[in-house]
């Protein structure tokens, strides 16, 4: 049963997925606790199932064997329609390639989550939710741009601002540096840790040593089992 203290849960989770006639075991009996208010990193290299963790935690993928847990809710046992509602209002997500859409500006991006999920009612009051939000990220200056008129590390920061309009407890960055510099990357972690220090529960995915240490934990993963 669940830990109280604990926000995020992982039980004995085992995910295979077949291949054809071969099967890939991709965790192997993970058990792993994540409290609210923590910067956890979670690093491993290609292929060893910090992002098959991921998402499990995210409902992305449902684990084989085992159960996981966020706060009260037993995530693996949801509807895909439930995963959905659930994942907007718990869970953002930043990814390396950022994921923006083209046609969008960097303000009409971070608008559309608001759109998908309801929240907040009126095209003003979207309007200056989102501009706030990128204000958090320092580019309500750029609001009016196309992401190809930015650089980057301003379309990772657009993409946390978009991760952030429905306000979730929980923000998870899969690789978010990979595809910037290391100037770009680190401003986009230590923006990362500026969020954790205002109360969100922040998860890194990463290969890259040097920026988990900049967080409070390192879970590292090696051939589908936690080592460490």
């Amino acid at each position: 049963m669940m830990n109280d203290e604990a926000l995020i849960q992982l039980r004995d989770v085992v995910k295979v997925y077949q291949m054809g006639r071969k099967e890939f075991v991709a965790l192997k009996g993970v058990t792993l606790d994540i409290y609210a208010g923590e910067f956890v990193s979670i690093v491993g290299p290609s292929g060893s199932g910090k992002s098959t963790i991921l998402n499990m935690i995210t409902g992305i993928t449902k684990p084989t064997s085992g159960r996981v847990w966020v706060g009260e809710v037993t995530i693996d046992r949801l509807s895909e329609n439930e995963l959905a509602k659930w994942r907007g209002d718990n869970v953002g997500i930043v990814f390396q390639f950022f994921q923006l859409l083209p046609t969008l500006t960097a303000l009409e991006n971070v608008v559309l989550p608001l759109d998908l999920m309801g929240k907040v009612k009126g095209s003003a009051a979207k309007r200056e939710w989102a501009l706030e939000c990128l204000a958090r990220v320092g580019l309500e200056s750029h609001a009016d741009h196309l992401p190809s008129e930015l650089s980057g590390g301003e379309q990772q920061r657009v993409a946390i601002a978009r991760a952030l309009v429905n306000d979730p407890p929980i923000l998870i960055a899969d690789e978010p540096t990979g595809n910037l510099d290391s100037a770009a990357g680190e401003a986009v972690v230590q923006l990362l840790a500026d969020l954790h220090h205002q109360g969100k529960t922040v998860i890194l995915i990463t290969h890259d040593r040097s920026l988990a240490r900049r967080t409070d934990r390192i879970v590292q993963v090696l051939d589908g089992r936690i080592v460490d």
